[in-house]
Order: structure tokens, then C-alpha cells, then sequence
């Protein structure tokens, strides 16, 4: 049997990133010792019933000490409380890295607080469901997935290898990048198609002139797909909307400019320039397909998908 990477692990926040964290690290045994922290006595108390953890603390100061690896999923919002709380208690030469979708607020917010000694490396792995809780997570979540680390100029390349192997044994691809590129590429992959969804249900939400009943009765013409990203969770979105606020408003800008274009082409009945667009498009998700970030199956696989390992 291999050695396990690390002696002790802390995941400080237990929600679908956290406690899929918990599946694969002890399925991989990639450590002797899982401590798992959140605030909230319930979330804690399930995540015990589900034996996610060798032990539990509401204190996130008790969980990280000792550890050598630190993984912090809350909140973008809530980073720097966080740091500022667990600084004292980090064991020197520990890696402290994140799950934030918003690399440039979360440097500002950690980074003041993280001592000298520790290896800060800022890390996002671009997995997840519509899901949230401990109850959401499941150990192949990060399978054939990417995660992006944003490494500060002082990172130590060892102790960056030695976290790229810890994504890599979860089933990660790694990439690096620095934060403000970083935040432009999931502003437009990942939080303006968000934003966007929570925009048409809360559109068909509003509308007088169409009831509830028929929004949901006909809702597989299109609608449903949208209502998937709109069910996330709300607190985690607020928070990308507010720390990644010029890069979003950016693509927001040229999104408008867009749908301004495609406005014109419908109104004057231009054919050509309609047929272009679906069909630029369209070839983007073959390619999406091409590169096994998606299956080509009906309902995008959602039906499909198994997770065994889930309670």
C-alpha cells in the first residue's frame, strides 16, 4: 500500500466541494487523518453521519493545526475571515490553498493574514453540480476535471508540484494562470452563463401574461436547462457577483453589445446572419465534446450519470 501524501488534511467548509474532497481523499487515501470544520453545528453533525472525517470541529483554529494541507471552500465572500481566523494556528511549511471561483479578491482577502512560513497557493478546481450540502458531494466530481492554480510570484515550485499531485490524484487536469486572467476566463465560461440563467427564470418568473403552471409544464422546450445553473447556491453566487465585479461587468458589456446584434438581425430579418451565429456556435459545443468536458447524449447526460459512492 502506497503512503498516504499528507499526514493531515483539513477541509475548513463542508458544502459539495468540501465533502467531495472527503470521498476522494479517502477513497485515494491520500491522508492519515481527515479533519473537517464549518461553522454551522448541523452541516458538521451530517457531515459526522456521513463519515466524511476521522474528526470535527465548528472551531476551523482546532481543525488546521497540525495539518499539512489546508483547503478552504467557503464563500468567496468569507475567505479573509477565515484566514485572519486559522493564521495562528497554521503549522509552518503547511500549503493553504482554496476552492474560490474568483482568484484576484481571494489573494487581497487571504494573503495579509497567511505567516511567512506557510505556502499560499490559490486554487480553483472548475467542477461542481446545481447542488450544495455535504449530502451533494461525490468522490469522481473532480474526474478528468481542470483545476486552475493562480501561484504568487514567491510560490515555492515543491510545494506547488506536491498540491498539483494531490489535484491530480482526485482525477484533476492542472493548469496555471495568474489571477486577473484567471478571473476574465470564468467570467465569461462560468459566472456571466450563470448570471444569465438566474435572468430568464427570474424573467419567467415575473411574467403576468404566462402562468407558473405553463412555465413549468412546458419547461423541457428549453427553459429546464436554464433552471440547472439557477438553482445554485444563492450565497456562493452573490459572492462571485461581488468579487469579480469588473471582469463580469466586462463581459456583461460585450454580451450586451452582442444580443444587441443578434436583436437587429431578428427585427430586420436577416437570414444569413442568424444561420452564422447558430452555426459558429454550434461547432463550439462539439468542440467542448471533443475535449471530454461533455457527453453527447440526451438531456446532457444528466439521466445518465451514476454515483455509486453516494449516500
Amino acid at each position: 500500500m502506497t503512503e498516504p501524501m499528507f499526514d493531515r488534511i483539513a477541509l475548513v467548509g463542508i458544502g459539495l466541494i468540501g465533502s467531495s474532497l472527503a470521498r476522494v481523499i479517502r477513497r485515494e487515501g491520500l491522508a492519515r487523518h481527515i479533519a473537517i470544520s464549518t461553522r454551522s453545528p448541523q452541516t458538521l453533525k451530517r457531515a459526522e453521519e456521513l463519515g466524511l472525517g476521522d474528526s470535527y470541529s465548528t472551531d476551523a483554529k482546532e481543525a488546521v493545526r497540525g495539518a499539512d494541507l489546508v483547503i478552504v471552500s467557503v464563500p468567496v465572500g468569507s475567505s479573509g475571515a477565515v484566514a485572519e481566523e486559522i493564521a495562528p494556528a497554521l503549522r509552518p511549511g503547511a500549503i493553504l490553498t482554496d476552492v474560490g471561483s474568483t482568484k484576484g479578491s481571494v489573494i487581497a482577502q487571504m494573503q495579509p493574514h497567511v505567516p511567512a512560513d506557510v505556502h499560499f497557493i490559490p486554487g480553483h478546481p472548475l467542477a461542481g453540480t446545481e447542488k450544495s450540502g455535504p449530502d451533494a458531494g461525490f468522490a469522481d466530481l473532480f474526474q478528468n476535471r481542470w483545476c486552475i492554480f493562480t501561484p504568487l510570484p514567491d510560490t515555492d515550485p515543491a510545494a506547488l508540484e506536491k498540491l498539483s499531485a494531490f489535484w491530480r490524484a482526485c482525477g484533476s487536469n492542472i493548469d496555471t494562470m495568474d489571477a486577473a486572467h484567471h478571473d476574465k476566463v470564468l467570467a465569461i465560461v462560468s459566472h456571466l452563463p450563470h448570471i444569465i440563467a438566474y435572468n430568464i427564470v427570474g424573467t419567467a418568473d415575473d411574467l403576468e401574461a404566462v402562468t407558473e403552471s405553463e412555465v413549468i409544464k412546458y419547461s423541457a422546450s428549453g427553459f429546464r436547462d436554464f433552471t440547472r445553473l439557477a438553482a445554485s447556491d444563492p450565497t456562493m453566487w452573490r459572492d462571485v457577483c461581488l468579487h469579480n465585479k469588473d471582469a463580469i461587468l466586462e463581459m456583461l458589456a460585450r454580451f450586451s453589445e452582442d444580443l444587441a446584434f443578434l436583436q437587429r438581425a431578428i427585427r430586420w430579418g436577416d437570414g444569413d446572419k442568424l444561420f452564422d451565429l447558430f452555426t459558429r456556435t454550434r461547432a463550439v459545443r462539439r468542440s467542448i465534446i471533443e475535449a471530454g468536458q461533455e457527453v453527447d447524449v440526451p438531456d446532457f447526460g444528466r439521466q445518465v450519470v451514476a454515483h455509486p459512492e453516494k449516500s
